[in-house]
């Protein structure tokens, strides 16, 4: 594959998981009682864990989008 049709690829899915990372931090932000309320029902979690979890959901997440599209993404375009 070539490292132009790569760092190309790698750039759009860096935009889309930011997108997506973006989406989740704000629903989350704004719809925050519903969330929890329906997760709660779902998996029988105390409501008050779920703050700290979806804190450490939007830090994995953001990490994986770092380590796995944007360092990459970075590296190919300094080798062009």
């Amino acid at each position: 594959m070539k490292t132009e049709l790569m760092t190309s690829f790698l750039g759009y899915c860096a935009v889309i998981n930011m997108g997506f990372l973006l989406l989740s931090t704000v629903m989350i932000l704004i719809f925050k009682k519903q969330v929890i309320e329906i997760h709660a029902s779902m998996f029988g979690i105390k409501e008050k864990k779920f703050p700290k979890m979806y804190f450490k959901y939007l830090a994995n997440f953001k990490l994986l989008v770092i380590v796995f599209n944007i360092t990459p993404y970075l590296v190919f375009k300094f080798i062009l």
